[in-house]
């Protein structure tokens, strides 16, 4: 499905490049983090491949603020950048929400933007948040009804938690937000037709969590070191214990693949669920700023 919506923003690309336009997307990547290293590289190549005019910006962790700053203001002035992006992270020392109201709403790729996250409440258009955007193509092109649906998203973030509500209030459904603090958890997730787990926790969502046959949608991406921990999420599994015993970690979502996935009559998995439609759907993003900004 990520395929088939990066080959349509290629073709809106190409449409573009017939009258002249480039869409340029700028990544700004701050530090050494290694999963942020990895995010910017892919996101980079699948722009590239998609004919957008890519470039990214590297800086050392030590980077003062100010230089952050007077670097966003330079692409929000530079003609040839319709799209930026800053990776988070960010390190401590600079503040993140400074730096993401600096971007221009109008190159603003994420969503991250208080302008825009404004318009999102009020559903007026504007770039969303690439992960519940790209959640919310999944859902609708697999045909998943989510009008009236019981819907229940575990994670109330600025970047997936609350957006992913107010898109799914979009499409009518009945939507509850909840996180580690609210009262019996696993029994309101039961109630739910649609569960997204969006809360940073390897394998919190367990089978006890998961109404039988709802859908399931895994956002977390969490790195797990500890053998125990992959037998449990993993039994069995032959090829993923001797990956991890290659690699020394492995990858699990926020819900628990052993005893979660088996009661949803759909779930995404991890990887190659939800993080491929992210990167997807910031192109996607891009060429709708470049459509936007350019007339």
């Amino acid at each position: 499905m990520a395929k088939a919506i990066r080959a349509e923003v290629a073709s809106g690309v190409a449409s573009l490049a017939e009258r002249g336009l480039v869409p340029g997307l700028a990544v700004v990547l701050v530090g050494e983090d290694p999963a942020s290293a990895v995010y910017v590289a892919g996101k980079g190549a699948a722009a590239r491949e998609a004919g957008i005019a890519e470039r990214t910006l590297r800086f050392p962790a030590g980077l003062p603020e100010a230089e952050l700053l007077a670097t966003v203001e330079g692409l929000n002035r530079d003609e040839a950048v319709d799209a930026i992006l800053v990776q988070l992270p960010l390190p401590a020392h600079i503040d993140a929400a400074r730096i993401l109201e600096a971007i221009d709403p109008r190159k603003d790729a994420d969503g991250f933007h208080p302008v825009n996250a404004g318009r999102l409440l009020q559903g007026k258009p504007a770039p969303v948040p690439c992960t519940p955007a790209g959640i919310i193509e999944l859902l609708t092109r697999e045909g998943v009804p989510l009008r009236g649906t019981r819907a229940v998203v575990v994670g109330r973030s600025d970047i997936v938690g609350k957006p992913m509500a107010l898109l799914l209030l979009r499409k009518d459904a009945t939507v509850t937000i909840a996180h580690s603090k609210t009262k019996d958890l696993p029994g309101l997730c039961r109630e739910a037709d649609l569960l997204v787990a969006a809360i940073g926790r390897p394998g919190f969502v367990t089978g006890d969590f998961v109404k039988e046959g709802a859908v399931l949608v895994d956002v977390g991406v969490n790195r797990v070191t500890s053998r125990a921990d992959v037998e449990r999420f993993f039994p069995g599994n032959a090829a993923r214990l001797a990956s991890f015993d290659k690699k020394g970690s492995t990858l699990v979502g926020d819900c628990d693949p052993a005893t979660a996935f088996p009661r949803a009559s759909r779930y995404t998995p991890v990887p190659g669920g939800v993080g491929p439609l992210t990167i997807a759907h910031l192109l996607k993003n891009t060429l709708e700023l470049c459509v936007a900004r350019r007339g």
